[in-house]
């Protein structure tokens, strides 16, 4: 009996001990082991918008230990629906898409998965459609974009005072995809910032139609220098536009991470969201089975919103020191990028404006977004949607 209730002990106490392991430190990292994440982004590593989520995306599970799947080229059809739901199917407990069109698709996917976490990048749905698992995120990177335009700034008057151009000659040129807020927000950060160092910037954008066309972008940017921009940027996901620059040697900031080793004369600092933080946190929801938010806002402070180290070749001198500067101020509220002192819109400064948050078909007005003298971007929901024309940008064409 003795020898019994010994035998009966040590199995008693190795089961306890599988107990505990099973529940590892309290930080939910065995649980991770739980996790699948599957990833569908739009294009692949060539395009630099989709090599930013990649390396987020890779780094983040990388880290945390976690089984993941990756589709690259998935169009913004019918086949991101069948990318999700193929994903679904693998057993990945969280799918994430990473582009604008790719929404309906993975709503369609949520709604048909009820277990599964959908999450989607720069999408405007998930606060309306009411699925406790379909969620959007995006980041503050309208600061990024403004601290990006001071380098630009510093470097026009850095041309300006070696008499280069006149002041008044001082005018930027954007390649942008598409004429949505996401991009409005995007150049219009970046032109207030170039303008808060130099008062005397203009800007020109022109449109390709198209997140990724090397052929467009490099067109759309050759046509801006040619019609006297002193200084390209781009909210487009291909080397066409820094290209280029390179080329015409003239300076450029980027966009989605640096191009100083194909483009080293030129190239001065470039924005771009940091996924890795967002990845890790959704991770971290789904192994600890904690909701995640339905409309999720990186800043500067969670290190969503970062910017390359600066190409002191092409860059004007001093420029980190002003952008470190500037980034404070940022943090600590006393610059606002959208201050509605700082622009007018037909002559006339902003004191309300009513923006479509709640998006709709025909994109109808039901949101006052200015408060304290400053249009308060993704704070209604994680989306850009700043659309208002300043002065002083100049569109040549249009594209939806």
């Amino acid at each position: 009996m003795k020898k019994f209730l010994k035998v009966m002990a040590i199995v008693l106490v190795v089961a306890m001990l599988g107990m505990f392991a099973a529940c590892g430190n309290g930080d939910g990292g065995n649980e991770k082991a739980k996790v699948k994440v599957g990833f569908i982004f739009l294009h692949d590593e060539n395009s630099t918008y989709d090599l930013n989520f990649l390396n987020g995306a890779k780094a983040a599970c990388d880290k945390l230990g976690v089984e993941y799947v990756i589709k690259t080229n998935i169009d913004e059809s019918n086949d991101c629906y069948e990318a999700a739901a193929d994903l679904a199917d693998q057993g990945c407990n969280i799918v994430f898409a990473d582009s604008f069109g790719h929404e309906d698709f993975m709503i369609q996917a949520a709604k048909e998965y009820p277990d599964v976490q959908f999450c989607h990048a720069t999408g405007t749905k998930a606060h309306t459609e009411g699925l406790a698992n379909y969620h959007n995120a995006f980041a503050s990177i309208y600061e990024g974009r403004y601290l990006a335009g001071v380098a630009a700034g510093l470097k026009l008057n850095e041309m300006i005072e070696a008499g280069q151009f006149k002041a008044e000659d001082a005018k930027i040129g954007y390649v942008g995809a598409y004429t949505y807020a996401e991009v409005i927000s995007g150049y219009t950060s970046f032109f207030l910032g170039a303008r808060s160092i130099c008062p005397t910037a203009t800007m020109e954008v022109q449109f390709t139609g198209s997140w990724y066309d090397e052929t467009a972008e490099k067109e759309a940017a050759t046509l801006l220098i040619n019609d006297g921009c002193k200084l390209i940027s781009q909210h487009a996901d291909s080397m066409g536009a820094p290209t280029a620059c390179e080329t015409a040697g003239v300076p450029d900031v980027s966009y989605n991470g640096s191009t100083a080793t194909q483009c080293p004369n030129t190239f001065i600092v470039s924005s771009r969201i940091n996924w890795e933080p967002y990845f890790e946190y959704i991770i971290n929801c789904v192994a600890d089975e904690k909701a995640i938010d339905t409309d999720w806002t990186g800043t500067i402070a969670t290190g969503s919103v970062v910017l390359t180290e600066v190409n002191e070749k092409a860059a004007a001198k001093d420029t980190q020191a002003k952008i470190d500067e500037v980034k404070a101020q940022i943090e600590a509220g006393t610059v606002k990028v959208f201050d509605t002192s700082k622009f007018t819109v037909k002559g006339e400064t902003l004191s309300s404006y009513m923006a479509d948050v709640d998006s709709d078909a025909d994109y109808t007005p039901d949101t006052e977004v200015i408060k304290d003298g400053a249009f308060l971007e993704s704070n209604f929901r994680s989306a850009p949607y700043f659309d208002l024309r300043i002065d002083g940008i100049t569109l040549l064409n249009e594209k939806y």
